[in-house]
């Protein structure tokens, strides 16, 4: 039996930081020697970052990564690391993994299958490496081989699936196992969606066995440029069987997790076949023994809040709270200003502010936390401490803002602990109201004027707020969610003001689910948070209209299951609004077909004329794969026919079927 100690560690990167990227980088490689590790394998990309968007096609990029390289190459001395980084080849760009191989530079694998697809846009920056096409590259004066190839390595043969490879149905890992590869080297920038580990674990756990190998798969970590949220899932298997899982969602720089292999073992179901390869033996001197030990140290195991029923809810916290503090950090803010109004969203904000702390206080440690956030620690600093300093909440009241509202935001700030205050903004808004009257030389009135008079009181909450936030040098966080987004029910330059929208990748069915949740039960290991309870009492509203009117944001759109159905159908699924009728009609029978229809015309009548909207939302994280941002996502014009024939379509359709 011939063991092999590997490794994967998962990297909490930013695209473009050259010394902070190499400093993990480093740290990493140092760890997996010190663990005795033989092979390691780092994240696609996590030389220059995977977010680098079109820096990827400026010279200077690519020169700073051959540099930061080769500065990586000496640490390098008695291990095997296999190290993502952009690289030009006969003036074309190509997402590339480097081996490493006991101080010096083995060759380059390039990428042959680029996602295209949400927010993967790599054929715009890169090209693909044609199938089984080999070649050399000069760099510094020496010749590495690169293309669609793999390796030889002290006997050892390693081959490569680069993310986007393993999830495409002709996966190179085909042609590897009929090579006789040992070794799979997976290094991925796969954004985290809600439920996708279990997929990434599928075909992990498939591939080491069809192709009978051991296979290692490792991820980015962390919130890398802004939107997309990376779990730093890494694994590792050999013929069907998880060896080892690493922990989801870390607040550290990186996660390294290890296992022996047994290359004999794999090779017993193998038929080899003969093939070019770059063979590394004899150039690149191999120092280090196998360690001869057990594989019974080879343990995985799943954190038990990954083995609970609320997985969903469970993985909207985490990835949630950690997006936050990894925007905080890398934006260098000092800390969220949030317009707390009462209800679901703004609470929802709140609340994972404070889970963020607490999160991150229980794996690193106040010190670390604080060090990380450069906040300066205080002798006597507690996780309320922190939430107090790093979140400030503001109630802003009209006339038509109820004590039930204000009750409940005040109870809620005090509840998690934010700092909190309360301004009446209402006569800012009688103010400029009686100014454009004045203007007009007519009354403005709610017969008349309703949106405008419901406009008016969200945007002149925005001042105040900035001014809160620039003053304290934090990031202003809008409160707007996906249903809003897509049927455009926020106010411009009012509840939609901030530089960061948390909760605009998700739906405000879940985030009314979420919070009773989290009032009630809560995450493992943490405590649930009893000061919601006012705030799920009540039905969501903008509160902008007079009590009087009784607003509620399900009377003034539709009620939000149903919403949530059709925008999945619409824009997930691009059903047309006939088939969005039908499908009504059998999961929502409690309502009559004519308030069905209706519904259906209002959601493609605000969705089409709100584009501009969406357009202007501050960035938002990535969720799941329904996201309705059109920077990154969901495409849609902002000028359109308005879906106009195919909602008379509808009309006419349902009305024969009705006739006969």
């Amino acid at each position: 039996m011939k063991y092999i100690k590997v490794g994967a560690a998962t990297l909490n990167q930013t695209p473009l930081d050259w010394k902070g990227n190499k400093k993990n980088i480093i740290t990493a490689i140092e760890a997996a020697r010190a663990d005795k590790i033989s092979i390691l394998c780092l994240p696609e990309l996590c030389i220059s970052g995977y977010g680098c968007e079109d820096t990827f096609l400026a010279f200077g990029t690519l020169v700073q990564s051959q540099q930061v390289l080769h500065d990586i190459v000496p640490y390098t001395k008695d291990i095997i690391v296999a190290v993502g980084l952009p690289l030009s080849y006969h003036n074309r760009v190509y997402n590339t993994v480097c081996l490493l191989v006991d101080g010096k530079i083995g060759g380059f694998v390039a990428k042959r299958f680029l996602p295209s697809s949400g927010i993967h846009y790599e054929p715009r920056w890169f090209h693909r490496w044609p199938q089984n096409v080999h070649s050399e590259i000069e760099l510094n004066g020496e010749h590495y081989p690169i293309g669609d190839i793999y390796f030889s390595c002290g006997s050892v043969r390693i081959g490569f699936e680069i993310c986007e490879e393993a999830w495409v149905a002709n996966r190179p890992g085909i042609k590897l196992a009929e090579k006789g590869v040992d070794i799979i080297l997976n290094p991925s920038a796969s954004h985290f969606g809600f439920g996708k580990y279990k997929i990434r674990e599928r075909f992990i756990l498939e591939g080491s066995r069809a192709f009978s190998v051991s296979y290692i798969y490792t991820n980015l970590l962390g919130n890398e440029a802004g939107r997309a949220i990376y779990d730093g899932n890494a694994m590792i298997a050999t013929g069907g069987q998880p060896l080892a899982n690493s922990k989801r969602f870390s607040f550290s720089d990186y996660q390294l997790v290890s296992a022996l292999v047994d290359v004999d073992l794999t090779r017993m179901s193998q038929a080899r076949t003969s093939d070019w390869v770059p063979d590394l033996t004899n150039r690149i001197r191999i120092p280090f023994d196998y360690p001869q030990v057990s594989p019974s140290q080879n343990i995985a195991t799943l954190p038990l809040w990954e083995q609970s029923a609320t997985i969903k809810e469970e993985e909207f916290t985490r990835a949630v709270s950690l997006g936050l503090f990894d925007y905080l950090r890398k934006s260098r803010s000092q800390g969220f200003v949030l317009s707390l109004s009462g209800g679901a969203d703004s609470s929802a904000i709140a609340c994972l502010v404070r889970l963020m702390v607490e999160l991150g206080v229980a794996e690193l440690g106040i010190k670390d936390f604080c060090a990380k956030l450069n906040y300066k620690l205080l002798p006597t600093t507690t996780i309320t401490d922190l939430v107090k300093s790093l979140l400030t909440c503001v109630y802003q009241a009209t006339e038509n803002s109820s004590e039930t509202t204000k009750l409940a935001a005040t109870s809620l700030a005090k509840g998690i602990g934010a700092d909190y205050m309360i301004l009446n903004v209402n006569a800012l808004v009688k103010g400029y109201v009686q100014l454009v009257s004045t203007a007009l030389k007519q009354p403005l009135t709610w017969e008349q004027h309703d949106i405008a008079l419901q406009n008016i009181q969200a945007r002149t909450r925005s001042p105040s707020i900035w001014l809160i936030a620039n003053l304290r040098n934090a990031l202003l966080l809008a409160t707007s969610n996906r249903s809003e987004m897509a049927q455009g029910y926020a106010t411009m330059d009012g509840d939609t003001s901030g530089g960061l929208s948390p909760l605009a990748g998700i739906d405000k069915e879940f985030l009314r689910h979420w919070l009773h949740w989290l009032e009630h039960e809560g995450p493992l290991q943490l405590s649930p948070i009893p000061a919601l309870t006012l705030v799920n009492q009540q039905a969501p509203t903008a509160e902008l209209r007079p009590k009087k009117m009784e607003q509620t944001d399900e009377a003034d759109l539709m009620p939000y299951h149903l919403l949530n159905i059709i925008e999945k159908a619409a824009i997930r699924d691009r059903q047309t609004p006939y088939e969005i009728f039908c499908l009504l009609q059998v999961r929502c029978q409690e309502y009559e077909d004519e308030q069905l229809l209706f519904w259906v015309e209002r959601f493609f009548n605000l969705w089409t004329r709100n584009q501009w909207k969406r357009e202007r939302f501050a960035p938002s994280f990535h969720l799941d794969d329904e996201s309705l941002d059109p920077k990154t996502w969901c495409r849609f014009p902002i000028l359109s026919g308005g879906y106009a024939e195919e909602l008379a379509e509808m009309k006419e359709r349902a009305k024969q079927t009705t006739q006969n």
